[in-house]
């Protein structure tokens, strides 16, 4: 009889292994498409109807809908794939859980700004960058490029890669399947992404779902950056930067995955940056020993690599070992 916990943690390492090979190609379709045309339609009408705390309810009403819903799906689909045959299931699991991790799109994006960059093409390294990051890329130097995206790849790594296989892991160790969970966060991501602003019209609106999404993303945020740390072999240095400086950052999470690149890495990110003409300064966090280089960002790739292994290993592994035992 095939035993269902190691079904599911094979399930998760296919799941990783099609993300590492192909990651999500752009030309084909995406489970967040799909939430966004449900927040997209949903902010409208909400917007359009409610003025005042009913605008907030409505929020809540969108978070909780689209985050459970998505999770419900995350438990149907592989069921009633499952019932015209057991592959169908796990092929099911295996594709939707892919779409969970964003490890490949990382570096896709990293590489798409650096290759022209590489080849003194500053305009097209300008405009893959756009793509990428909010802040307006029209006058940005090299330098100021390759820090957009070691933050990129410093505050994506979490809620992007580990915090999506925190919640595939926990969902092995309750027995409901890696599935349900990881893409519940990534609903919960992607909300925050859409309406979680502070600026009107969405600060009503978002302030559930960037609150939550906060709160789901803040233990997997520390284990990123003790992994990193561990990663760094200087634990003790990254981990008293990261103390100095990321609770700098407004964001409670973000500041503290960028910090632990940048003290592990012997750079600094932060500084000013510009969003539709307004200059918005962001806190410096860690200290500029090295400047930031393509090889610089290599580096932050490979950790991006390795964190994702080592929890794969540490709580995959742990999993079945210590239930099975």
């Amino acid at each position: 009889m095939v035993d269902p916990l190691l079904t599911d943690f094979l399930i998760l390492c296919a799941a990783a292994g099609l993300d590492y090979a192909i990651g999500d190609p752009w030309a084909w379709p995406h489970p967040v498409q799909g939430m966004g045309w449900v927040i997209g339609r949903s902010q409208s009408l909400i917007l359009r109807l409610a003025p005042g705390w009913p605008r907030q309810l409505g929020g809540v009403v969108l978070g909780l809908g689209l985050i459970s819903g998505c999770g419900g799906l995350g438990w149907a689909i592989p069921e009633w794939g499952a019932r015209l045959h057991p592959v169908f299931g796990a092929i099911a699991q295996v594709i939707l859980l892919a779409s969970c991790f964003a490890a490949r799109g990382l570096r896709w994006a990293a590489l798409d700004v650096l290759e022209p960059l590489a080849s003194g093409d500053l305009d097209q390294a300008r405009h893959q960058l756009s793509r990428y990051v909010g802040r307006d890329t029209d006058q940005l130097d090299a330098g100021e490029m390759r820090r957009a995206v070691l933050e990129t790849i410093a505050e994506n790594t979490t809620d992007g890669v580990t915090a999506p296989l925190f919640y595939a892991i926990a969902g092995l160790w309750l027995g409901i399947g890696p599935l349900p969970l990881a893409i519940a966060y990534k609903a919960a991501s992607t909300l925050d992404s859409m309406i979680g602003y502070r600026r009107d019209p969405f600060h009503d609106l978002g302030w559930f779902s960037a609150q939550l999404e906060d709160r789901l993303t803040w233990l997997p945020c520390r284990l990123t950056v003790l992994l990193i740390a561990l990663l760094s072999r200087h634990p003790r240095h990254v981990l008293t930067l990261c103390r100095r400086d990321a609770p700098q950052d407004p964001s409670p999470n973000s500041g503290w995955s960028e910090c632990a690149y940048a003290a592990a890495l012997g750079v600094q990110l932060g500084g000013l940056n510009t969003y539709r003409g307004e200059l918005r300064p962001k806190p410096l966090l860690g200290d500029p020993i090295h400047p930031i280089t393509s090889d610089v960002i290599d580096q932050a790739l490979a950790w991006m690599r390795s964190l994702f292994l080592w929890e794969l290993g540490i709580g995959g592994v742990g999993a079945f070992l210590i239930l099975r035992l």
